[in-house]
């Protein structure tokens, strides 16, 4: 599993990046998560409103900051 978190690197970008790997400790949960900060492939997956939240490719949060609770559920259905 490939989770993107899609943003320019601000705080809000950040803490959802740390909410992510926190839900995944919950849910002892292994994934690569990868930081995408270039404009051009933000994007490209139709976020204009960061942060964006990706897994596998597929955009599942646009322009708000999930918490660890929030972001479980998504993981899950993506298994």
């Amino acid at each position: 599993m490939i989770i993107k978190v899609l943003g320019s690197g601000c705080k809000r970008c950040l803490t959802l990046g740390d909410n992510v790997a926190a839900a995944l400790g919950n849910l002892g949960m292994q994934a690569e998560i990868v930081k995408v900060t270039d404009y051009g492939e933000i994007a490209a997956h139709g976020v204009m409103s960061t942060p964006g939240l990706a897994i596998d490719d597929k955009v599942v949060s646009v322009g708000k900051v999930l918490s660890p609770a929030e972001i479980e559920p998504l993981l899950q259905a993506a298994r």
